[in-house]
């Protein structure tokens, strides 16, 4: 990769906080009743918002309770866990000294929610390599829409195709390629078996575990 502009998602690329994510959903709809499997509930969810999946909890399950209060549920039960054991993945912090060493321009764009994107990056002390972080928490959009790595790439002051961005999930990779960005597909084992469709889209693969 030489590009001298990088986007980067947090969470499944800069972090191996996936797992939690997954966990929190099965957590919150067991807790409240639902028995139905999880595992085809947490793949429609896996493209929103954390906004966006509180609101079809409500809608698809009949909660007795609103978005917004899905919403602070979640955001307290997963931000101990940003606050406390969420860890970079292996290599991370080698691979974002070296981009720093050579000029390049970095910024974060994840679905995560601002706040609780400082937290983590603050504590792994990572958060200077990075000159902003975006959340489609905050512009409400989800990267089904290229709209975040458009904003990042306005403050980057740089074209898309001059910018590479990396992500571990098959439907950002796709929306980041046809907005015309360099894409770098990073593994991660919650994306495993969209593994083979990604290497298919993407211009190049990277593993942090490795």
């Amino acid at each position: 990769m030489d590009k001298k502009y990088v986007i980067f998602d947090m969470d499944g690329t800069l972090l191996d906080s996936m797992p939690f994510w997954k966990n929190l959903s099965v957590e919150y709809l067991t807790e409240h009743g639902i028995t139905e499997p999880m595992e085809p509930i947490i793949q429609q969810v896996g493209t929103m918002t954390l906004s966006e999946a509180s609101e079809f909890f409500v809608n698809r399950f009949s909660l007795p309770h609103t978005p917004a209060q899905i919403v602070e549920f979640m955001t307290q039960r997963i931000r101990q866990h940003y606050q406390q054991d969420i860890m970079l993945k292996k290599n991370v912090l080698s691979y974002l000294k070296e981009l720093k060493q050579r000029g390049v321009a970095m910024c974060v764009a994840s679905a995560t929610a601002e706040d609780l994107m400082l937290s983590a990056l603050t504590r792994l002390e990572i958060l200077p390599y990075f000159e902003f972080i975006l959340s489609c928490e905050t512009i409400k959009v989800s990267k089904q829409h290229p709209d975040i790595y458009f904003m990042a790439a306005q403050r980057l002051g740089a074209q898309p195709h001059e910018i590479a961005v990396f992500e571990d999930a098959r439907y950002a990779v796709e929306t980041a390629k046809k907005a015309g960005f360099y894409v770098v597909g990073v593994k991660d084992e919650a994306e495993a078996k969209e593994w083979d469709a990604i290497t298919n889209i993407v211009d190049e693969c990277i593993d942090f575990d490795k």
